[in-house]
């Protein structure tokens, strides 16, 4: 099987072909300015090198960067239609997940959660039962043993440390294209519940309607 995978959540975006689970062609933008517009271009620069031939298209969904969260799931929509495949959505805890357990990372009995950055001061933050945005000074106590993954392990794993908790620090911190394929084969043969490349958002949009209401339309 051959797999389009785009990571997009935060930190730029990856992309790659893997035939097999086994990379042919990737591509990267180290920065989130101009994503938009430069992810597609960088999508048609994997394809040309490995062909346009795809079974399955999978993409991060979140939860992560607006930017680049909706410019990673249009551009995987775009291929979908344009190929007539199954567009697969990942979430950042899977391919983290998926992450360490082809790393052979152990969690020894821990339960895995996973930070995010989020706005100023806050994390996306997911203890096993979807993603929530929560203030770093306030995180919740672990009732037991964790392990912590993603972009914002460091600074989470410290101030829980700090307040007591055993944590464990790993060293899974961004979703590569490898395990969003990875867990979007097995979404694809059933083996996981599907999930469809919708954007996961955590916080409510910050856009607001002026208080005087929307301008008439005009005539």
């Amino acid at each position: 099987m051959r797999v389009l995978a785009i990571s997009s959540a935060y930190g730029g975006a990856a992309c790659a072909i893997l035939h097999h689970g086994r990379c042919v062609a990737e591509g990267r933008i180290t920065e989130e300015r101009g994503l938009p517009g430069a992810l597609p271009a960088l999508v048609a620069d994997v394809l040309r090198q490995a062909g346009p031939s795809l079974d399955l298209v999978a993409a991060i969904v979140g939860p992560g960067s607006f930017t680049g969260l909706r410019a990673g799931i249009s551009v995987a929509h775009g291929i979908g239609l344009a190929s007539g495949i199954r567009v697969a959505g990942v979430t950042v805890t899977e391919a983290l997940g998926e992450s360490l357990h082809s790393q052979g990372g152990k969690l020894a009995g821990r339960t895995l959660w996973t930070a995010i950055f989020a706005r100023k001061c806050y994390v996306f933050l997911d203890r096993g039962h979807g993603p929530e945005s929560l203030p770093v000074e306030s995180l919740p106590l672990p009732g037991g043993r964790i392990a912590v993954c993603g972009n914002a392990a460091n600074e989470v794993a410290a101030a829980l440390a700090a307040a007591g908790a055993d944590v464990m620090l790993t060293a899974s911190r961004i979703a590569m294209p490898a395990d969003v394929a990875a867990i979007a084969i097995r979404r694809h043969a059933g083996m996981l519940p599907w999930l469809d490349a919708s954007p996961i958002y955590v916080d409510a949009p910050q856009a607001r309607l002026p208080a005087a209401g929307l301008r008439a339309a005009p005539v």
